[in-house]
């Protein structure tokens, strides 16, 4: 009796073993027959087919090795018109970061032409060089409109924390001349619209709301930008502050700023909006729910294109061709 238990078991075993054998053939088979099919299928870019990608393009000549930006220009249009244009520039607390990582490049396929812009940080030179750079980028633009097929009355500006900085000071400083140096001065750094993600504006204001960054520190980021402490150096802050300088006939903006944001406080994009909205100025405020900083979410995107569409294309694409 026990050798036939035995027995039985064993083959059992032997049947199970022959199972999981071709179980796992099947798989593998499958496995490789998908993969084959992956490879066969058209490979996705995060940018889509453009007609030319300019990169490193110098807009101060021979200038600093951060005064250089990227132009991403889609197929031209069937009535050769000329596109709006959506200058990015990136966060990094005027620290770091780089044009290469541009979120705006979405907008190719809906007809922007896109830029990217670099600019000097707080170890190469204290402000205001860096909006001195940003306007040159936006003049150089311009000039240069018809080559790129740029229209150059419909620019808009995006950026992020520093970046959101940087923008709100470009929406705001359009009828100020202090900061237009460089070449191109025959031509206006003003800009259309401001999309502004999470910008600090006004320096001294910001330990009123709780963060994990001392921004009052001799080492804090906006102590590095302006050149010393903060509340020591409240002047060089109100130069540097883009509420400083808001005026109504300043652009529309959009603001979008996360309520859990624990480096920017949310009292920064609250203060730009009740300045903005003050002096008459078209301003949107979003606070995302939960939000950090750097938040993702699709429903901004959203915000963000349509933003764009009102103020740099409605009543443009219904114009006779």
């Amino acid at each position: 009796m026990s050798i036939k238990i035995h027995n039985a078991n064993k083959r059992r075993k032997v049947a199970r073993t022959a199972v999981v054998f071709f179980v796992s053939i099947f798989a593998a088979t499958i496995f490789v027959q998908a993969n084959e099919a992956e490879k066969e299928q058209p490979v996705k870019t995060r940018i889509p087919q453009i007609n030319r990608i300019l990169r490193d393009v110098e807009y101060v000549p021979d200038g600093h090795e951060r005064q250089k930006l990227d132009l991403y220009i889609p197929p031209p249009r069937e009535d050769s018109a000329a596109l709006p244009l959506i200058v990015w520039i990136h966060g990094g607390a005027w620290l770091g970061g780089s044009k290469d990582m541009c979120p705006a490049t979405s907008f190719l396929k809906e007809g922007y032409v896109v830029a990217s812009a670099n600019y000097r940080l707080s170890q190469h030179a204290i402000f205001p060089a860096q909006i001195e750079d940003c306007k040159a980028a936006v003049r150089f633009l311009r000039a240069n409109a018809d080559k790129y097929n740029i229209d150059p009355n419909r620019i808009g500006v995006w950026g992020s924390s520093a970046g959101g900085h940087l923008v709100a000071l470009l929406g705001t400083t359009g009828d100020v001349n202090d900061f237009d140096k460089g070449p191109n001065l025959n031509v206006s750094s003003k800009v259309q619209a401001v999309c502004d993600f999470f910008g600090p504006t006004d320096f001294t204001k910001m330990r009123d709301f709780e963060s994990t960054m001392d921004h009052d520190a001799p080492d804090a980021p906006e102590a590095k930008l302006i050149g010393g402490p903060v509340q020591e150096n409240k002047e060089a802050c109100k130069k540097a502050n883009p509420i400083t300088y808001i005026s109504k006939d300043d652009p529309p903006f959009l603001i979008c700023h996360g309520d859990k944001d624990n480096l920017v406080p949310i009292n920064q994009s609250e203060l730009l909006e009740a300045a903005l909205k003050k002096a008459g100025v078209d301003v949107t405020f979003h606070t995302v729910k939960g939000g950090g900083h750097g938040f993702r979410d699709p429903e901004v995107d959203k915000m963000v294109l349509e933003f764009f569409n009102k103020h740099l294309k409605k009543g443009r694409e219904e114009q006779p061709k």
